[in-house]
């Protein structure tokens, strides 16, 4: 029931809503995402449930350097979406990696997965359509660059830690979203809530 609930919400944040601006939109979405993120760990920390007494070492996967050291809003909407496209590009190698190991299985977990991967490219796209102007043109195409991230993890234990790391770092991107968005919003409407 809490589920149908939950889809219900999510599809309702989904839609367009009269008078809701794209980019209260936007920051709706990420809150979602957010969300959806947090609940995906939490379903693979309970079907890996040694990975509780376990915290991943390292820093950030993804991680930008802005052109300034103030990058205004809009640039920082940018390289929001920069971000969201390397996270895109982690979660289809997660996926991909986990179905050669495991197949395709459809379950909770599976399920929220495949939910996150096309909340996020709804993200992108709504990311895209703030940035695009005349003078450019924003990629939403998932930008890959995984590879020797992926092939570095070898084992199966290094494998479940790469992909609890990658969920982290979905859940910072999605966060990072909510509030940059929430800024460019509060910058374009002049409303501090949505």
């Amino acid at each position: 029931m809490a589920e149908q609930e939950q889809q219900i919400t999510a599809d309702a944040l989904d839609m367009p809503v009269p008078g809701r601006s794209r980019t209260g939109r936007a920051v709706a979405l990420a809150r979602l995402l957010h969300q959806e993120c947090a609940h995906l760990l939490q379903l693979y920390k309970e079907r890996e449930s040694f990975l509780s007494d376990h915290t991943p070492q390292g820093g950030r996967i993804v991680s930008l350097t802005p052109d300034s050291e103030e990058p205004s809003t809009e640039e920082q909407v940018q390289l929001l979406h920069s971000a969201l496209r390397q996270c895109l590009g982690l979660l289809h190698c997660l996926i991909l990696r986990e179905e050669e190991e495991m197949g395709e299985l459809e379950g909770e977990y599976e399920t929220m997965r495949k939910n996150v991967r096309a909340r996020l490219q709804h993200l992108l796209h709504s990311t895209k359509v703030l940035l695009d102007t005349e003078d450019t043109t924003v990629e939403v195409t998932p930008d890959d660059q995984c590879k020797e991230e992926v092939d570095g993890a070898v084992g199966s234990f290094a494998v479940k830690l790469w992909t609890y790391r990658v969920l982290l770092e979905l859940i910072h991107w999605a966060d990072h979203a909510t509030q940059t968005l929430h800024a460019l919003h509060t910058e374009k409407e002049g409303l501090e809530e949505i």
